[in-house]
């Protein structure tokens, strides 16, 4: 008997492997200025159909709530159709090779500007690059949890992708 259910535990978890690789860069991240070290945002890191994409859900000011992705107001104005920028997609396409995603793209919405993409987890924070060709720019993301969201602000459940233009 016990043999039996070892076979169903290798069976079980050889199956779930593929499904469990994502899990590690999907949920809430707080991305870090890198002169000053404040917590400039919380970004929503999900995975829809396979691939992972990126959609910011708060804006801090000085430590202060600027917008939100429910009652979003700032607009990214670089961005064409100027659409918020709580609640935008940057991130988009990444795909899970050995660890490390990439194949997708990533927006600076200040500029509107599309680079290729990488990230990978390193130490339980989220490395993220921004790159054309082989020059690129890495920020390391922080992780958060729903009590770093903001009161009356709830975390999305399911969210389909809205890719810029």
């Amino acid at each position: 008997m016990s043999r039996k259910f070892l076979g169903i535990l290798i069976l079980f978890c050889s199956l779930a492997a593929p499904l469990m690789a994502n899990s590690g860069v999907l949920g809430l991240w707080k991305t870090v200025d890198d002169e000053t070290g404040e917590v400039k945002s919380l970004v929503k890191v999900y995975d829809y159909r396979g691939k992972v994409y990126g959609r910011i859900l708060v804006i801090f000011e000085e430590g202060e709530v600027e917008d939100t992705y429910m009652d979003p107001w700032k607009k990214a104005e670089e961005v064409d159709g100027e659409p918020y920028f709580c609640g935008l997609d940057f991130i988009w396409d990444m795909e899970e090779r050995k660890g490390k995603y990439s194949k997708g793209k990533i927006m600076d919405p200040e500029n509107g500007k599309v680079y290729s993409s990488e990230m990978w987890l390193d130490g339980g924070n989220l490395i993220v690059r921004g790159k054309i060709g082989p020059f690129g720019r890495n920020q390391t993301w922080l992780p958060a949890t729903s009590r770093d969201l903001p009161s009356g602000v709830s975390e999305p459940s399911s969210l389909i992708p809205d890719i810029p233009k």
